[in-house]
């Protein structure tokens, strides 16, 4: 999940308690390896390349890279903070992740000055950091981020068998960056580490349990650390949840997150059908889909600004279902470029070169995580034909979401000493005393059966916030710093990138300036 963070009504309602609930946590014993770093992080001025301001503070947390070998490599991960408003109130820090894999959340702490968020400011230190991989937090690469970023890109629903062979061919060229530039590291970058490094951050933070907010991706190495770390949780708020069923970590999640998205999708469409009056694009889902498939056609011809191909377009577009106040901005794009006017659409679609660097780490950490966590299918067979099926009644986002996951298919094998700490991780799940109730209750909110959707039955699903959930400001943030397309999505069903978000328009609360060295 690169996540843009657009918490839904359930994370709304359950940071608006967080301020004013009395303690509590579930019980048990921590498990082993290895015992969190004793030294707190010394916090300072942050580094210019964070474009932060000053009232946030950032420091630097040491982690093994195995912590099978807690003495031998290490790496460093940056964090940020901004510390409780109301020292009297304070309760303690609260840790974010808003998902991926491969989304940071320096820009956390600004969170706090927005009105939404300054009852739960008063209590807690905002917390935000880059996961390992991420930012500065030891940078994975798998590619050449200007090779990443070339554009335009072309985007079809139903692919035929040259497009496919194309896309199997990028696939297995990208897998292979990735174990050529991370070498003998590229293991290391799973889920159950997140959680051992989110331990580490809790305990050189100083607190005896953790209270952690995780959006999509966020919310499954979150499961995964309550069933690890069960004696350290305080409180865990979960805002579009994955379904950490282990049988669907991640290929099953991918496929459900097809069929969700289009459901997001035909939702858009029928609200630009009933708007007619006002795009012209159609007065049925039919109609509106086929004015989508007129400009994609006509941008595979000829791409708007040399760059803005079917593929920026489908990326442009995928926003949509993230939240509904992105509407009646893809609308005027779309009828704006199809009745003459194009400058909507270069705003909204247009690649930015400055965000390449970030765009292929945040890719390549999210490929890494997936790839590394669970098995793959590596007969290109079992994806041709489940993506096919998939795409008949889901075509929006199925093929895409394919390519972007199919260097799993092509990955190194890995390690038996990783399986097994996952399979260990979701057994805990299974006692008592351990993250049962989180991983029940992710896996109800979550669920969304691949096989009830093509046999025509719904399950219940979480794939969407509600309108207005999302303060404006970080929409519009939002909207300006992630004009670069992006390789992929996210949702209830499956980590997922999404854009770049910022809430630095937003005032922060005033605090001493530090002499300390930047980092």
């Amino acid at each position: 999940m690169r996540a843009l963070a657009l918490y839904g009504t359930i994370g709304s309602l359950l940071v608006t308690a967080l301020a004013t609930a009395p303690a509590g946590g579930a019980t048990g014993a921590a498990a082993a390896p290895p015992a969190p770093v004793p030294h707190r992080i010394e916090f300072g001025r942050c580094a210019a390349v964070e474009h932060l301001p000053s009232t946030v503070e950032c420091g630097r947390l040491t982690v093994p890279l195995d912590y099978a070998r807690p003495d031998g490599k290490k790496i460093h991960l940056t964090v940020s903070r901004i510390r409780a408003t109301a020292r009297g109130e304070r309760q303690g820090a609260l840790v974010f992740n808003p998902g991926g894999p491969g989304a940071s959340s320096m820009e956390f702490p600004l969170y706090g000055a927005l009105p939404k968020w300054r009852k739960v400011a008063r209590a807690y230190d905002f917390v935000g950091y880059a996961p390992r991989g991420v930012g500065r937090s030891a940078p994975l690469s798998c590619q050449n981020p200007k090779e990443f970023a070339k554009a335009p890109t072309d985007s079809r629903m139903h692919p035929d068998a040259a497009f496919k062979r194309k896309k199997r061919t990028e696939a297995r060229a990208y897998a292979r960056g990735c174990v050529r530039r991370a070498g003998a590291d590229l293991p290391y970058y799973n889920s159950v580490n997140n959680a051992r490094d989110l331990d580490m951050l809790r305990a050189a933070l100083g607190e005896k349990r953790l209270t952690f907010m995780g959006a999509s991706y966020g919310t499954y190495f979150g499961a995964l650390y309550a069933t690890l770390f069960p004696g350290h949780v305080r409180r865990m708020i979960f805002d579009s949840v994955v379904n950490p069923a282990p049988h669907k970590i991640w290929y099953r999640n991918n496929l459900d997150q097809d069929i969700a998205f289009e459901r997001r999708w035909g939702d858009w469409l029928g609200w630009v059908a009933r708007h007619n009056a006002q795009y012209h694009l159609g007065t049925t889902k039919k109609a509106v889909q086929q004015a989508y498939n007129k400009a994609a056609g006509k941008l595979r011809r000829t791409p708007l600004n040399g760059k803005i191909g079917p593929g920026q377009l489908q990326s442009a577009f995928l926003k949509t279902g993230y939240n509904d106040a992105f509407w009646p901005m893809r609308a005027e794009a779309l009828a704006g470029y199809l009745h003459g006017n194009p400058k909507p659409l270069i705003a909204q679609a247009l690649p930015r070169d400055t965000g390449a660097a970030a765009d292929e780490n945040s890719n390549a950490v999210y490929t890494a995580v997936e790839c590394n966590d669970a098995p793959w299918p590596h007969d290109w067979r079992t994806w041709n034909r489940d993506n096919t099926e998939i795409a008949r009644i889901a075509p929006f986002e199925t093929w895409d979401n394919a390519w972007m996951n199919l260097p799993c298919a092509y990955w190194p094998d890995r390690p038996a000493s990783a399986a097994a700490e996952l399979d260990d991780a979701v057994r805990r799940a299974d006692h008592p005393a351990t993250g049962r109730d989180l991983a029940d209750v992710a896996g109800h909110v979550a669920r969304t059966q691949v096989d009830e959707a093509l046999h025509g039955r719904r399950g219940p699903l979480d794939v969407h916030t509600e309108p207005g959930a999302l303060p404006p400001v970080l929409l519009l943030a939002a909207e300006r710093d992630a004009a670069t397309p992006y390789r992929g999505r996210w949702s209830s069903s499956a980590g997922c990138p999404a854009p770049r978000w910022s809430p630095r328009t937003a005032r922060a609360p005033t605090a001493s300036r530090s002499t300390t060295t930047p980092v």
